[in-house]
């Protein structure tokens, strides 16, 4: 059943499965055990562990696993949604659109490339736009359901800036599909996440349209 799941690409949670003792140690000592996992696992697999080229491997994964790809399930690292009034009085829908996504399947720890689109409209307060850019970041770096961190996206910008009116389109490809499995190299997957009045015809098709804007300099 568990790898029937993890085939059909299933969430089973709305929120990250993290324990609640996951931070009850250090980066440094969570580095030092996820190296000793890696060496066995190459180990197992044959490879030789004296050469090298892959000696420093082990390590390397491990910090890349803690301080980077998956740094995102560690709160403390979540970045300040600095949001200010609105003093400029504007009404209309602010896209961000063709942010860069880099996450990682939690059914086989393989890549997720792709980019996101996120909208909101003012009630009163704007969020700065590198902000939108860090929280997209920030949410992808962890095992990932594209469902799930396109309602993490939304959720968050909501309680930032303190309205419903928030969407958020992911369109990415999944090297789970493409690299392996299926092995379809052309498919991508898209999600959504519409908010408050982005869940009206007329503002949901307005965003849809700005995405497709090509962007020229």
């Amino acid at each position: 059943m568990h790898d029937e799941i993890g085939d059909n690409h299933i969430g089973s949670c709305a929120n990250n499965p993290v324990r609640q003792d996951a931070f009850d140690i250090t980066d440094e000592e969570k580095i030092e055990r996820i190296k000793k996992d890696v060496e066995n696992i190459l180990q197992t697999l044959g490879m030789d562990l004296t050469d090298d080229s892959i000696k420093g491997t082990p390590n390397r994964v491990a910090k890349m696993f803690v301080k980077e790809i998956f740094g995102g399930l560690n709160p403390n690292k979540k970045p300040k949604a600095s949001t200010f009034d609105n003093n400029y009085k504007y009404g209309e829908m602010l896209v961000e659109k063709n942010i860069t996504l880099y996450s990682t399947c939690e059914h086989h720890l393989l890549p997720i490339i792709g980019r996101a689109h996120v909208a909101y409209i003012s009630n009163g307060t704007v969020i700065g736009l590198s902000k939108m850019n860090r929280l997209v970041e920030h949410y992808a770096k962890r095992p990932q359901v594209q469902e799930r961190l396109t309602m993490q996206i939304v959720q968050e910008l909501q309680n930032a800036l303190g309205t419903e009116d928030v969407a958020c389109v992911i369109d990415a490809k999944h090297l789970c599909v493409n690299s392996r499995g299926i092995k379809d190299i052309e498919s991508s997957t898209v999600t959504s996440e519409f908010g408050g009045r982005f869940k009206e015809d007329k503002i949901k098709r307005e965003f849809l349209d700005y995405i497709k804007l090509e962007t020229k300099f």
